[in-house]
């Protein structure tokens, strides 16, 4: 029972890792621009992570945890932040590969804008639920950055990404919400749940992915 947590993020992380190798994709030769930014975003994402703990946002059962925590976070919700990114990167890699026609492309500014608007309205009429406000508007602006100043030509493909990723994320999610590993605080959400996930957590792991995805390309780019 204690090593539930960490059987989730092993099922994450196997198929990826092995595919990696692969002699059609070669994901493994892209580590290089990968793991500096999986490692940027997990120090900005675990901040973020112990804040909210300390502030009681979400509690950790420690009935499916090794018991190992560092600063009050179980060592399993650290590698989260490596393992997620991780295998979300390659689920873009192998989309950019073989679904080579750019799908959202036309779409991306109408999807970026409706996000934004949805997200912004939300923040605002939900003001004193911290995780939801603070999740929407950090997202908001991302996508602001990314769409009208740096109007970044990966950001439709990170969005067929990110849909496919949805598939994994409510299977893994759902395992964390449900037996529960983590217990949200209803006062600071809005207590919408697909099954038993708060709607908070898609936006939320849509921008930190999003921003794995940023350092990520940014780097491929400057390598080139």
């Amino acid at each position: 029972m204690h090593f539930y947590y960490l059987l989730i993020l092993a099922f994450t992380f196997s198929y990826p890792l092995f595919k990696s190798f692969e002699t059609k994709i070669q994901f493994y030769k892209k580590w290089n621009a990968l793991f500096p930014a999986i490692l940027i975003s997990a120090i900005l994402f675990i901040i973020w992570d112990i804040w909210f703990t300390k502030l009681g946002m979400w509690y950790f059962n420690h009935d499916y945890v090794m018991g190992l925590f560092l600063v009050n976070l179980p060592i399993e919700e650290w590698l989260f932040f490596f393992i997620t990114p991780f295998s979300c990167a390659f689920i873009y890699e192998v989309l950019i590969y073989f679904v080579k026609k750019d799908i959202f492309a036309k779409a991306s500014k109408t999807i970026s804008i409706v996000l934004i608007l949805l997200l912004l309205i939300t923040a605002f009429l939900n003001y004193s639920k911290i995780y939801t406000t603070f999740t929407f508007i950090s997202l908001a602006a991302f996508l602001i950055y990314h769409q009208f100043i740096n109007k970044s030509a990966y950001l439709s493909r990170f969005y067929l990404t990110w849909l496919v990723c949805m598939v994994p994320f409510l299977i893994v999610n759902g395992l964390l919400t449900s037996l529960p590993i983590i217990t949200y605080n209803n006062l600071h959400i809005l207590n919408i749940r697909i099954y038993t996930i708060p709607i908070e957590d898609i936006f939320y792991g849509m921008l930190n992915i999003l921003l794995v995805i940023s350092i990520y390309e940014f780097l491929k780019q400057r390598k080139i």
